[in-house]
């Protein structure tokens, strides 16, 4: 039996990977051909090894081990790695077929996994580019017993980070900084046996970070299969998520491709389903989303202050996750830009009704540049429907606009940083230009603008608050310009004139 593989050793050789495809395929969409490639030789190889343990187990009886019994997926015959490695013409035909029969074969797992890239375009992929492709991924067995399941995930996971900082802008639409991801999850305490929803979960980071969370806590992360689900809208970023979670050994999940705001997948006659934590890093100030349809919502959602401006998703994200949670033990966090805080019209109408409901535990600024595609400062809006005793008509403020670690091209949010947050909204108290407990009344006195600044100043606050001042009131500015500009625009339209 060969070496099991290390971590770092695993992780040069799925790099490797990718530098083939270098100046054939655009970077961005590395991930939708290196990730079914990766994906589908580790299943043929498990196959494999499966079927020598049921072989030797049975005396040699080849029926016996092609068992389905024997066998995490079922691969038929002619569709085993070794079998599109022995094409030397149109591989990328012969690979489009295996995919498909191997989707075929386990509708209820896999049906659609590898995803839609094309395969058969040789101008893009031509035939010694593909066969260079498939002997590098050969030359390695990623069984089992070669590569642990923990192993192959953190390799997986550093291949999308991979990806992500390789695409910058495109990275936004699928990929959240892991600190980030691990505050979200930490804020919300998931436990053995409690379901948890990712409504965006672009490549499934959260529902990961979920598993290792229970596990670091000594917890079986066997209680969360069957509890954990995502919804996700890009066909290949959905099918990413599920090979992630696969890879990491988790066996019974729900992940759907369809959009979210439009049509949810996860419903019981006409009500939503109802999770114990619903967590999501939706995009940014989504474009067109639904807001025609949000009137006459037949989930409800908009029973939380009404219909959000067709140029702002965000806080129809927010009442669709507080719709999404469950009515005692359900719990929220949110990732949105800051803008949300405090722009007026629809949202601060919305913003209203729902800190009057009294589930808003906790607004958490972060550093501007964190993530992926943007420049803007965003926050985390954490969510109970049923909040301590201590805690009611309260709302703690954390500003951590200076935690950072400036970089290049995008700053990060360091696990030291993460941790201060968490402690600070685990402590749940003031602290001198950082956190504080503000009474609902305050709130209302300034017409229910959660702008972080007004509750809590940096220490050395001076210029620099006048600076996040200043750039606050220009991205409301520009806020309302906007929306003016719409009505202005639906009103010409009316006599058939345009602006």
């Amino acid at each position: 039996m060969s070496a099991r593989i290390s971590l770092p050793e695993l992780e040069q050789y799925l790099a490797k990977a990718a530098d083939i495809l270098r100046g054939s395929i655009d970077q961005a969409d590395f991930k939708a051909y290196i990730f079914p490639l990766m994906f589908f030789k580790r299943i043929s190889d498990v196959y494999l090894e499966e079927f020598a343990e049921a072989l030797e187990e049975s005396g040699g009886d080849h029926e016996f081990a092609a068992f389905a019994e024997n066998h995490r997926f079922a691969i038929p015959g002619g569709n085993l790695w070794d079998d599109v490695r022995g094409h030397t013409e149109n591989i990328g035909g012969a690979l489009q077929t295996a995919f498909r029969e191997i989707e075929k074969a386990n509708p209820e797992t896999l049906y659609g996994i590898f995803g839609n890239a094309n395969w058969t375009n040789k101008d893009k992929l031509p035939d010694r580019k593909l066969a260079d492709l498939v002997e590098h991924f050969s030359s390695k067995a990623l069984s089992n017993a070669n590569v642990a399941p923990d192993v192959f995930g953190n390799a997986y996971e550093y291949l999308i980070k991979r990806f992500a900082d390789q695409s910058n802008k495109k990275a936004g639409e699928y990929y959240t900084p892991r600190s980030v991801v691990g505050l979200l999850i930490n804020i919300l305490d998931p436990i053995e046996g409690e379901s948890v929803y990712d409504p965006a979960c672009g490549t499934g980071g959260m529902l990961i970070e979920v598993i290792e969370h229970v596990k670091a806590a000594g917890g079986s992360p066997k209680t969360l299969w069957g509890k954990l689900y995502g919804q996700e809208k890009v066909l290949a970023t959905s099918a990413i998520a599920r090979m992630n979670l696969l890879l990491h050994g988790v066996e019974d999940f729900k992940v759907v491709r369809e959009d979210t705001l439009r049509d949810p997948a996860f419903y019981t006659g006409n009500r939503l389903a109802q999770f114990d934590c619903v967590v999501a890093n939706p995009p940014f100030s989504l474009k067109n989303w639904g807001d025609a349809e949000w009137g006459s919502d037949k989930w409800g959602r908009n029973a939380l202050g009404g219909v959000p401006p067709k140029g702002y998703a965000d806080w129809a994200w927010v009442q669709h996750m507080l719709t999404s949670a469950r009515p005692k033990t359900g719990r929220v966090a949110v990732v949105l830009p800051q803008g949300a805080l405090f722009r007026q019209g629809a949202e601060a109408r919305i913003r209203t009704h729902i800190l009057k409901s009294g589930v808003v535990d906790a607004v958490i600024g972060l550093a501007p540049n964190l993530f992926y595609g943007t420049g803007l400062a965003a926050c985390v809006l954490v969510l109970r429907h049923q909040k301590r005793r201590d805690k009611q008509g309260k709302v703690l403020f954390i500003n951590g606009e200076s935690l950072l670690k400036k970089g290049r091209n995008q700053n990060t949010l360091e696990p030291e940083h993460a941790k201060q947050l968490l402690d600070a909204y685990e402590r749940y108290g003031d602290i001198d230009g950082f956190s504080r407990v503000v009474e609902l009344d305050e709130i209302a006195g300034n017409g229910f603008n959660l702008n972080i600044p007004l509750y809590v100043a940096p220490a050395d606050a001076g210029e620099k608050l006048t600076v996040e001042q200043a750039r606050a009131g220009l991205e409301a500015a520009h806020a309302r310009a906007t929306e003016t500009r719409s009505a202005l625009e639906a009103e010409l339209a009316k006599w058939g004139l345009s602006a």
